[in-house]
């Protein structure tokens, strides 16, 4: 009797190929697999066949702007910023909507061309659902950083590309935008990248930090942290009744908020638990009323103002806080 050998599936060598055969099994095991199987099962898209460019109307697009334009600009300082930064490494910057319909770029003259032609520009539909896994569509898609090196996208033709993402929460908790930094340079190594997309993260945060706080004016913005977490960026907005009428994301989820919409307002006390010890929002709020009545040299009328209380609602605070009154440094005011 012949031997009878195991058949196995022999590796894929096409990109198409690889793609195709990684979405294959429900339980994809990587995150990277199961972004391949949405493209193909879920969205019916061909990783053998060029993308489908989709591009918004010059209408279209300027109606997405104006829907956005409060954010957008507050946004722009940072896109500079940023781009100062990677703008010598040959990088394009993209700014989307929560659809991922490109609303600012950032590109240098040398380099406009390339990523014109890569379909990396203003009004171009970069969602997962016409692009297959990419950074902008995935990152959108699973609400994270993600970074998609080169082959990692689903389509052969964007296998030239890598792209760094990070998310943008509004402060409502839901996701608003994304921060895309791509690069078609062959050189750009992954260890570069990640250089890159640790500045792209920080630039997302800071984009999401300002439009928070631009969001509730006349609150105080009282940088938190729950007891028991470790988790940065934890942003509250307070009013002068000292109720917490908003919260980003981060605080959200540490503090088991409402995951998203508009903010039940409660006591920032009742908020964040009142116990022996000084809870982190309270160190926070006692540093914030030290330093505006160390501005204001101890008059406590002037500090009351700065904050944006009235000054029997500073005296309260300062009682609660155990800030106590010295003659001989405060002054009524």
């Amino acid at each position: 009797m012949p031997e009878t050998r195991p058949t196995t599936t022999p590796p894929a060598t096409r990109h198409e190929d690889r793609v195709a055969q990684a979405s294959q099994s429900p339980g994809a095991v990587t995150r990277l697999a199961a972004s391949w199987r949405r493209s193909m099962v879920k969205h019916g898209l061909d990783p053998a066949r060029p993308p489908v460019q989709h591009r918004l109307t010059e209408r279209e697009l300027a109606l997405r702007i104006e829907r956005m334009d409060r954010f957008i600009a507050v946004a722009r300082p940072q896109l500079d910023q940023l781009f100062q930064l990677v703008c010598p490494t040959g990088c394009n910057l993209l700014l989307t909507d929560p659809e991922g319909i490109v609303l600012e770029h950032r590109v240098s003259e040398g380099d406009a061309a390339t990523f014109r032609d890569w379909g990396l520009w203003r009004g171009m539909d970069w969602s997962e659902e016409v692009q297959g896994t990419n950074g902008i569509g995935t990152c959108l898609a699973e609400g994270r950083q993600v970074t998609i090196h080169r082959d990692e996208h689903f389509y052969a033709s964007n296998t030239g590309l890598s792209c760094m993402d990070a998310p943008i929460w509004g402060p409502d908790g839901r996701l608003i935008a994304a921060l895309d930094v791509s690069s078609a340079r062959a050189d750009h190594t992954e260890r570069l990248n990640a250089l890159i997309a640790a500045q792209v993260a920080h630039s997302a945060r800071a984009i999401e930090a300002a439009f928070f706080r631009v969001s509730f004016p006349g609150a105080r913005i009282i940088t938190a942290q729950a007891p028991g977490s470790d988790e940065a960026g934890l942003l509250i907005a307070v009013d002068k009744d000292d109720l917490a009428i908003g919260a980003n994301r981060a605080a959200r989820r540490a503090f088991g908020l409402e995951k998203e919409g508009q903010l039940r307002p409660r006591p920032a006390s009742d908020l964040l638990g009142r116990d022996d010890d000084t809870t982190g929002f309270e160190k926070a709020e006692r540093a914030a009323v030290i330093r505006a009545l160390a501005r204001a040299e101890g008059n406590v009328s002037a500090a009351a103002r700065a904050l944006g209380v009235g000054r029997a609602t500073l005296y309260r605070r300062m009682q609660r806080l155990g800030i106590s009154e010295n003659p001989g440094r405060l002054s009524r005011g």
